[in-house]
């Protein structure tokens, strides 16, 4: 009887706790979100919507949410108006490239002020923070004269090897890499290792959240990136999407609307893949990161 009675208590606390009412906060929060998702969502889905609609139904008021005819003459449009594949192209290229390339470059960089005892590390990494608050725009007349001098222009090298180094990619993984024990570190030196293995076969694998971060944020800047491309490209079967779009406004900015809705739509979508994928190891480099001492 005894453990009947303790086996029905149990059950009915259970219960109580199923039944305990949300706080009035967090509906309020809930609903605060969801406002502002809705206000971030609609013009995307406003863009959609033109892409797969009639041109004339753009300017009707209030905007549709969904094309009455949807069709698929904007896409087609897009490709008769400007090379899109050339441009797609162009970018995927240089973004997977610089991305692989501030992998290496900040992880070694972050390595070396991390792990490595140097004179004058201290001070070189306050100028590397430093370079963080000079704005692209006042180093793009020495950046464009050095690339010219170089041969460079009007290259797709004109856009990598700068964008191979990311101040701020060496600091996000440097803070990171400090987290990481010295207990590993003084163990595989223990076994033999050197500083290399150190790096690739310790620092390396626990860090895949924090890489995986960079690689994210390097590959969405680097395809959303429009001021250099403008600059350091000239040929338009050698330039990015970003300034290709361009094109479809026309000489005079009266291009259709429909077609350049249909190229946006189609230039968020590997973006937005990207972003669903991986957004899961963002939270868990910034949790860990927040976690370890």
């Amino acid at each position: 009887m005894a453990t009947q009675a303790a086996a029905q208590n149990t059950e009915a606390v259970k219960l109580q706790k199923r039944r305990k009412p949300i706080p009035w906060g967090t509906i309020f929060t809930l609903m605060i979100l969801g406002v502002g998702a809705l206000l971030m969502i609609a013009p995307f889905m406003w863009i959609i919507s033109a892409a797969f609609g009639k041109t004339t139904e753009v300017f009707v008021l209030p905007p549709r949410w969904f094309p009455q005819n949807p069709s698929l003459e904007n896409f087609e449009e897009v490709f008769n108006q400007v090379p899109y594949h050339l441009f797609m192209f162009n970018s995927v290229k240089l973004a997977v490239i610089v991305t692989i390339g501030q992998l290496i470059t900040c992880s070694m960089a972050a390595f070396a002020f991390a792990r490595l005892q140097f004179p004058g590390k201290n001070i070189l990494f306050v100028i590397l923070l430093s370079s963080l608050m000079i704005p692209g725009q006042i180093t793009i007349v020495p950046l464009f004269i050095l690339v010219r001098n170089l041969g460079l222009y009007n290259t797709h090298l004109a856009l990598i090897l700068p964008g191979l180094i990311n101040p701020f990619g060496v600091f996000l993984l440097r803070q990171y890499f400090v987290t990481i024990p010295t207990e590993l570190e003084d163990a595989a030196r223990v076994d033999g290792a050197n500083v290399f293995t150190i790096y690739w076969r310790i620092i390396l694998p626990l860090s895949g959240p924090v890489l995986t971060t960079l690689a994210i944020l390097t590959f969405v800047g680097m395809w959303n990136a429009y001021f250099f491309p403008l600059i350091m490209i000239n040929s338009p079967q050698l330039q990015v999407i970003t300034v290709g779009l361009t094109l479809l406004r026309g000489q005079y900015g009266a291009g259709a609307l429909g077609p350049i809705a249909a190229a946006l739509t189609m230039a968020i979508v590997p973006v937005l893949i990207v972003f669903l994928l991986l957004q899961k190891y963002i939270i868990r480099s910034v949790v860990s990161t927040g976690l370890k001492t």
